[in-house]
């Protein structure tokens, strides 16, 4: 969809003739690494015909899975019930943005976010069997749970942070409700080129990124902007911060223009909870 298409479906909805796509819950890791001249970022582009932000630059990321609620997988770190209070969730779709979050990343990436114990964690994943774990799990033959599982592994939650919480506009026809974490590239793994939603994979700074003008949707921006400030990896990790959703807006306006508006702008909705 163009501008033209999106002002036009901003009206309808203003006018209560279109009624709005649900969006799903879905999880993004913002994978970090330390280097010389500061903190990298992980950035994938999508291949351009993909259904949602195809030619987009994004961090690894997709939809939560009903096999991500399983509330057997093994575990270590913060509970999910304190993920909920983080991400404004209850504890059962907390646990799922959680085990979401580490799926996607080793689905997209071949990082897998797991140890034997909660002061173990796995190294190279990047073998001929683990590649196989991965395709099993990114084909939905068997479950992160299932996984962690028969390898006698646990979830290393407390390698996530919880960074961010952004809802896509209205008027996108495919829409996700995302919550954003923070984890540092563990030593010894290694990003990889698999799955066939990227041609394009880089580690960046955050401010040279921006610099560059990348493709990017705001929550991507966004979350550059944020983190291209901090000296190191630990610093981003160890700074506090209270998650706050953002709901970004196509608004109608008296003389009938339509404006992108977020939280906090002078024309977003005074009534919208989300605010």
């Amino acid at each position: 969809m163009d501008w033209s298409e999106f002002e036009d479906l901003a009206r309808r909805i203003h006018r209560g003739e279109h009624v709005p796509s649900e969006p799903r819950h879905a999880s993004t890791v913002v994978l970090l690494r330390d280097a010389a001249g500061g903190p990298e970022a992980y950035l994938l582009r999508r291949v351009k015909n993909m259904a949602f932000a195809g030619g987009f630059h994004v961090f690894p990321g997709g939809s939560v899975d009903p096999d991500d609620e399983d509330a057997d997988i093994g575990w270590a770190g913060p509970s999910a019930a304190q993920w909920g209070s983080w991400f404004g969730a209850d504890e059962g779709l907390a646990r799922a943005l959680v085990c979401a979050a580490v799926r996607e990343t080793f689905e997209e990436c071949g990082v897998l976010l797991a140890g034997e114990s909660a002061d173990h964690l796995l190294e190279d994943v990047s073998s001929d069997e683990w590649e196989a774990e991965r395709v099993a799990l990114e084909a939905r033959q068997q479950s992160l749970s299932q996984l962690l599982a028969r390898r006698g592994l646990v979830l290393r939650a407390d390698l996530l942070r919880p960074f961010a919480h952004w809802i896509t506009p209205e008027v996108e026809p495919k829409r996700f409700d995302t919550r954003f974490f923070l984890a540092e590239m563990p030593s010894g793994q290694v990003c990889r080129d698999v799955g066939g939603e990227a041609d394009e994979r880089l580690w960046v700074r955050p401010s040279d990124a921006l610099a560059q003008e990348l493709q990017m949707l705001p929550p991507t921006q966004n979350s550059l902007q944020q983190l291209a400030g901090y000296p190191s990896v630990g610093a981003a990790l160890d700074d506090e911060r209270e998650v706050h959703l953002v709901a970004p807006k196509l608004v109608v306006l008296p003389d009938d223009s339509v404006k992108f508006v977020v939280p906090g702008d002078v024309d977003y909705p005074a009534s919208d909870p989300r605010s």
